[in-house]
C-alpha cells in the first residue's frame, strides 16, 4: 500500500460513525450485511450512511454487492491486511518481542485484554 492509499484508508476511519460501521462489517464476516440491517443495528438515519458507507467503499475498505433489491456491503479483508501491513512495516527494528503481541491479536487470538493460551 501507498501513503496515499493509507491516508484514504485512515482518513475514512477517522469519523466514529464510521469505525462504527467498518468494525460492525469486519465483524459480519465476507457475506456482509445490507444496508438496512447495517442502520437498524447501529442507529443510522439511512440518508447518513449512504454517505458514509461510499466513504468507506471508496476508500477500498469496504465493497458493496448487489443482491435483488439490497446493496450488501462486506470488508475488505485483503485491503485491511494491506493497511495493517502498511501500518506495521517498520515496526520491530530487529526486535520481534515488539511486534509479537500485535501479531497475536491480528492472528485472532483476542484482544489487547486477552492473551493467547
Amino acid at each position: 500500500m501507498d501513503i496515499e492509499n493509507g491516508i484514504k484508508a485512515l482518513s475514512a476511519l477517522a469519523q466514529g460513525s464510521r469505525l462504527e460501521i467498518f468494525r460492525l462489517l469486519v465483524k459480519a464476516g465476507p457475506n456482509g450485511l445490507a444496508a438496512g440491517e447495517v442502520a437498524r443495528q447501529l442507529g443510522i438515519a439511512p440518508n447518513t450512511l449512504s454517505t458514509h458507507l461510499a466513504i468507506l467503499a471508496n476508500s477500498g475498505l469496504i465493497r458493496v454487492r448487489r443482491a435483488s433489491r439490497s446493496r450488501i456491503y462486506a470488508a475488505q479483508y485483503d485491503a485491511i491486511r494491506q493497511l495493517l501491513a502498511f501500518l506495521m512495516e517498520d515496526c520491530c527494528q530487529g526486535k520481534p518481542e515488539v511486534c509479537g503481541p500485535l501479531l497475536d491479536i491480528v492472528a485472532g487470538c483476542g484482544t489487547l485484554q486477552r492473551s493467547c493460551s
